[in-house]
């Protein structure tokens, strides 16, 4: 074959949270099949300082950071008829470089990451193209829309019909269009149109988990949380997502203190990034502790006795969840939360939808130690044996014509 020009909206190093953990893997696994092209966005310095890593990776590589304020690229959004989405992660630099990579290299496909990114396929390309929505955005706006009050939700509720029709144009553009699990797949097939349907090939291709690094026997808990009160229930993720915010919330608000009537020193943490005001000013009251960003998570989730994952609005396979599970800890998760993994109930890890039911899955557990530890080991086994990201990704030699054996193409 070719060569792989790879389109991502975020800089897939490093891998520090869910979007990026997924195209990071991707890249990877790409990048040991053929000589791989990479155009993609930075955040922040973080991303910056990380360029090193892409470009040892890549063939070669376009890395423009992204300044574009939200208001600027809502009023680009309002002018143009297009989605802020698609405004917010246009730049010139970026179009210009995917044009020169696909005159002066044999590129024969494109694998593009995230709705966002489809803006930068040109017409004329006559190649493979494989587009990884990872899971249905327009479906996550629309749902921000009927919970939101006005004008947030007039600007959702925009949101998710302009990006229906921009996943239905690049579902035609694509030989596949993939998707994080089947449940997802089947929520995008479903949102095509009876001809889309019937024309388009939409499927699974399932995120997976580095079960060699989440292993609690390789860190020591962390201290700061062991200094905390116990049982201690642990929430991570980027925490400027609106739905880890919600979960979080909910969890100190509506969970702990239910908890806390059966164990009065249970403590619930929140670790991941960007946590906004409202729930730092959570910390060290009742119980709740918003840590912020870490250095190494793994020993936050081995100070841990239990992942509490309270989700209410879940799109996809969640990666706080697999770490979890891949760290031999039990985890009490909403139905959404659990989409797409696969476990079982009970086994796996325990799922209830309303705050009670929650509260009690999560006593009963932090109360019977044998369970606590035997769920947790289960866990890990499910993950180990299944759910490795050679495995996961093992699909994408045959939708590029390759056998499995192939090996990287010398750049």
């Amino acid at each position: 074959m070719g060569e792989i020009l790879f389109l991502a909206h975020r800089m897939p190093f490093p891998p520090n949270r869910g979007d990026k953990i997924r195209s990071h893997h991707v890249l990877r696994h790409l990048a040991e099949l053929a000589p791989v092209h990479v155009a993609t966005f930075a955040d922040d310095d973080a991303d910056l300082a990380a360029e090193g890593e892409l470009s040892a990776l890549a063939a070669s590589h376009c890395l423009v950071r992204r300044d574009k304020s939200l208001v600027r690229a809502g009023i680009e959004a309002l002018v143009k008829g297009k989605p802020v989405s698609l405004t917010a992660f246009h730049h010139p630099a970026l179009a210009a470089d995917v044009r020169r990579v696909l005159a002066e290299r044999p590129i024969d496909t494109i694998y593009a990451f995230s709705g966002q990114m489809g803006q930068y396929i040109p017409d004329s390309f006559t190649g493979r193209v494989l587009f990884d929505f990872v899971d249905v955005d327009s479906a996550k706006f629309e749902a921000y829309a009927t919970s939101g009050s006005f004008p947030r939700s007039w600007i959702d509720a925009r949101e998710g019909r302009l990006l229906g029709a921009e996943e239905a144009r690049l579902a035609r553009l694509s030989q596949a269009s993939l998707l994080v699990s089947n449940e997802e797949a089947a929520l995008f097939r479903a949102r095509l149109s009876p001809q889309d349907r019937a024309t388009c090939d939409v499927r699974a291709l399932r995120n997976g988990i580095d079960s060699r690094f989440f292993d609690r026997a390789l860190v020591r808990p962390a201290p700061a949380m062991l200094d905390c009160g116990g049982p201690r229930m642990i929430l991570t993720g980027q925490m400027d997502y609106a739905p880890n915010i919600a979960a979080a919330e909910r969890a100190i608000e509506r969970i702990l203190p239910l908890v806390r009537e059966q164990f009065p020193d249970a403590s619930f943490h929140v670790v991941g990034r960007s946590a906004p005001d409202t729930l730092l000013a959570s910390h060290g009251q009742g119980g709740a502790y918003v840590w912020g960003g870490v250095d190494d998570i793994r020993e936050w989730l081995a100070a841990a006795d239990l992942a509490l994952v309270p989700l209410e609005l879940a799109r996809g396979v969640q990666n706080k969840v697999l770490e979890a599970m891949a760290m031999a800890m039990p985890v009490v998760l909403t139905p959404g939360a659990a989409t797409g993994i696969g476990g079982i109930d009970a086994r796996h890890y325990a799922v209830a939808e309303s705050d009670i039911a929650l509260a009690e899955r999560a006593i009963a557990l932090l109360g019977d130690h044998d369970h606590c530890w035997a769920m947790g080991l289960e866990a890990r086994r499910f993950v180990v044996d299944g759910m490795s990201w050679q495995a996961t990704l093992a699909p994408l030699a045959a939708m590029l014509g390759l056998a499995e054996s192939t090996t990287r193409h010398a750049a």
